[in-house]
């Protein structure tokens, strides 16, 4: 499904050329999910953005079920990108003037549904995840855990293949992040493909394969290979 290789990126500061990626490899199979854990510093926001077609590498290639994206324009990148690609970050990104449900239906109108076939989505996924009732709430009117779940009901709507989460739970207090870290792994046993970006061990652990980044390199760490491993 993803396929980084040789993945270099640079940035320059000054008159000192920084490598904030240094010659990454990585595969990401269906239905997996993936933890990339790392420090502040440590590569990993850039390798998000480059995962989730929001910047480009210098040098390498990636593959995105089998498409290599090395020369796609930026509008066919976005195409790719609304496509394939479900994104949760860590401070929710709802627009403040909309109900729970509208901030679903924004990305569905983007993606070609009609007013009342993306609001019936909306409701459906909201119910997914354990909000039904709260459809036509602002998310000032919602905890930080609720937020959430409209995020990921957004992630999700348009049935992206991948959902690329930033640290999700960086915002919520710590029975909130438990919830959210359970949702995650219940969509992840229903066949959902999750890249999680994270700084925390004990979120990292919640996935079935840990990558360590570092100084922009990257290493693999233990693998769960069955159910009596789960935590490690």
């Amino acid at each position: 499904m993803i396929k980084l290789t040789n993945i270099k990126k640079y940035f320059q500061m000054g008159d000192e050329q920084i490598k904030a990626l240094d010659d990454i490899n990585l595969e990401v199979k269906k239905g997996e999910y993936l933890s990339i854990i790392g420090p502040s510093g440590s590569g990993k926001s850039t390798l998000m953005n480059i995962l989730g077609l929001l910047d480009t590498p210098d040098e390498g290639e990636y593959f995105l079920d089998g498409q290599n994206t090395k020369n796609l324009s930026d509008s066919n990148l976005a195409k790719l990108r609304n496509k394939k690609i479900g994104f949760v970050f860590q401070n929710f990104n709802l627009l403040s003037k909309l109900t729970a449900w509208e901030n679903i239906q924004v990305p569905l109108i983007y993606n070609g549904f009609s007013a009342k076939e993306s609001k019936k989505i909306a409701y459906e996924y909201l119910e997914k995840v354990g909000l039904k009732g709260r459809e036509n709430h602002l998310p000032k009117q919602l905890s930080g855990g609720q937020q959430q779940r409209v995020a990921i009901a957004r992630a999700l709507s348009c049935k992206p293949e991948i959902i690329l989460a930033d640290e999700p739970t960086g915002a919520l207090d710590s029975k909130t992040g438990n919830e959210i870290k359970k949702l995650l792994k219940d969509l992840n046993k229903e066949g959902q493909t999750i890249v999680l970006i994270t700084h925390d061990i004990l979120m990292a652990q919640e996935a079935k394969r840990i990558v360590r980044i570092s100084d922009g390199k990257l290493y693999e760490n233990e693998r769960i290979t069955d159910k009596k491993d789960e935590n490690f």
